[in-house]
């Protein structure tokens, strides 16, 4: 675990000190170095241990990626035509205004179509995910 460094730094010029001083060595102002809130260090013996990542510009041309339209015609354009396969989609909005109404009905399109589906909901349960696929 990295340990922290109590710094102190002059209100006058910014000077960082490593203790606390009458007087700032940078400017000569007399009591202007306060104390700042303990920072993380730096972890120590991280040297040259990871791997190279290999950078692609943005220049070029891209594929377009192939699109499963749900049958909701507003969501598909939303969507850029469709979802993508193998693509997450995070959804949001107001509470009460049918985010997990219009994802239910997307999902269950897709699945009658014979896509395999995975349904994910962080604010509800597995009970409220159920009564709600029944009623639509």
């Amino acid at each position: 675990m990295a340990k922290t460094t109590t710094s102190y730094v002059c209100q006058s010029c910014g000077a960082a000190h490593r203790k606390w001083a009458g007087r700032c060595d940078a400017c000569g102002e007399w009591n202007s170095i306060v104390e700042e809130a303990p920072r993380e260090a730096a972890p120590r013996g991280l040297s040259g241990g990871g791997r190279v990542l290999e950078l692609v510009p943005l220049r070029g041309a891209s594929v377009e990626a192939p699109r499963r339209q749900t049958g909701i015609a507003e969501f598909d354009r939303v969507c850029g035509g469709g979802l993508v396969p193998a693509s997450c989609v995070l959804i949001g909005g107001d509470p009460g205004i049918g985010k997990s109404t219009i994802l239910l009905q997307a999902v269950g399109a897709l699945a009658r179509a014979g896509t395999r589906c995975i349904y994910v909901s962080g604010e509800e349960s597995v009970d409220q995910v159920r009564l709600r696929a029944a009623r639509l």
